[in-house]
């Protein structure tokens, strides 16, 4: 069994799903895992946005836009008009939810994903049913019904030993020999949707690869492989041949959107190889990544954007880290916000954190807990691995600091934006 992983760009259109036939085309003992298409996550977030504003209306028309776009992508596979079918009811129950259920603050999390899970089962249901007309037999997989997770709404773990009898009777009892199944979504106990946190379709796949012991798994992106910095933003980027897991790990914890944080223990534990390969062709190498590969030396540059830092500062001047932290992860958790870098001094701690809608309530929360409280909003973390002087004066700004932090290693700052 081998895995492949498609992101939200690899099939934004009719051409991409196109190409996807082409790469899995002749594969057999495939699972494929698949993400919402394009831009649709962000739009479901939007959907969930206005709920929580009151604003109905505004959530039914970011669907009907959702609706619409994903017509197009059928109607331009197909060649014609074609009904939208199980797609419909997805959508259906989606409008059905936003007009009946209101938004209640203490369950946003719940609602969040059952709100963005949508996006994944669209796309897959799309994808399998046209594999199944051009020819490709396949089996669609509800990935809630195979991935038991922690009840923990919106960054949820999936929990291997309750999950694998599952997806493996799935696969069992199935006369196809391709399966098609979402990222990033599962159930808890209890049956409510959860998501494994944003871009967590790569976890998924991995998952998947640990439980069906694949050979391999293969993430197919729009990049020839693993570069040292996002192309987008440097021109100079070049891309790494061969990484090993423990370096694959802190390039994901640093931000490196290239793989979720989460993708690599499932991996690690079974020595499956992953490879990252460009979608446009299929026979380029790409990257792989295993047990074996020698530490990378050229200097890493990943930036984070969307960034918040959260700034604290005991009234009675107690100690911040013998006496305050507890009080302060556990309410960052609550409110499920991830913190990417932490600054401390005995009475002030600086928290960069990604934003949040729910950044200002955890504040207002440790406002009663004794500190006062600043955000900043809209900065950006920058991390260099293996850095050098050359690399430092083209990108240290010292006008934009707001901390630093230096190892023999690396360097991390957080920074203004220009």
């Amino acid at each position: 069994m081998k895995v492949y992983k498609f992101g939200g760009a690899s099939v934004r259109n009719a051409e991409g799903v196109r190409n996807l036939r082409s790469i899995i085309e002749g594969e057999r003992e495939l699972f494929v895992i698949v993400s919402a298409m394009g831009k649709t996550t962000n739009n479901l977030e939007a959907v969930f946005d206005a709920c929580r504003e009151g604003n109905i209306e505004a959530a039914e028309a970011k669907i009907t836009e959702i609706e619409a776009y994903h017509q197009q992508i059928i109607d331009e596979l197909y060649g014609e008009p074609h009904p939208m079918g199980q797609v419909e009811g997805f959508l259906d129950d989606l409008r059905r939810f936003v007009k009946t259920v209101p938004y209640d603050a203490a369950r946003a999390e719940e609602r969040y994903d059952r709100t963005v899970a949508f996006g994944e089962l669209i796309s897959t249901t799309i994808i399998s049913e046209w594999l199944r007309s051009s020819g490709i037999d396949n089996r669609w997989v509800d990935m809630r019904h195979c991935f038991v997770t922690q009840f923990r709404h919106k960054d949820a773990n999936v929990l291997l030993d309750e999950s694998a009898p599952r997806l493996r009777r799935e696969v069992a009892g199935s006369t196809a020999r391709v399966f098609i199944g979402q990222g990033f979504i599962g159930s808890a106990a209890d049956g409510s949707t959860t998501t494994l946190g944003r871009e967590g379709s790569d976890y998924s796949a991995a998952v998947v690869a640990n439980i069906l012991n694949a050979e391999s798994m293969t993430v197919w992106k729009d990049v020839d492989g693993i570069l040292n910095a996002d192309p987008k933003i440097f021109a100079d980027a070049v891309k790494i041949d061969a990484l090993n897991y423990v370096d694959t790990i802190e390039l994901a914890y640093s931000g490196a959107q290239i793989i979720h944080p989460k993708t690599i223990k499932p991996l690690q534990n079974k020595n499956i190889p992953l490879f990252v390969r460009p979608f446009g062709n299929k026979a380029a190498a790409g990257t792989r990544i295993d047990g074996e590969a020698e530490n990378v030396n050229i200097p890493i540059i990943i930036l984070k954007r969307n960034q918040s830092v959260l700034r604290l500062r005991s009234r009675d001047l107690s100690f911040v880290l013998e006496e305050k932290f507890p009080i302060v992860f556990s309410t960052l958790e609550r409110f499920r916000i991830k913190t990417n870098l932490i600054n401390n001094s005995a009475i002030e701690l600086q928290l960069c954190t990604e934003q949040s809608w729910r950044l200002e309530e955890a504040a207002e929360v440790l406002r009663g807990e004794g500190f006062d409280t600043e955000i900043l909003a809209e900065v950006e973390l920058l991390t260099i691995h293996n850095y050098d002087e050359a690399t430092l004066a083209k990108l240290d700004d010292p006008t934009r600091i707001i901390v630093r932090q230096t190892n023999p290693k690396t360097i991390r700052i957080i920074r203004s934006k220009e």
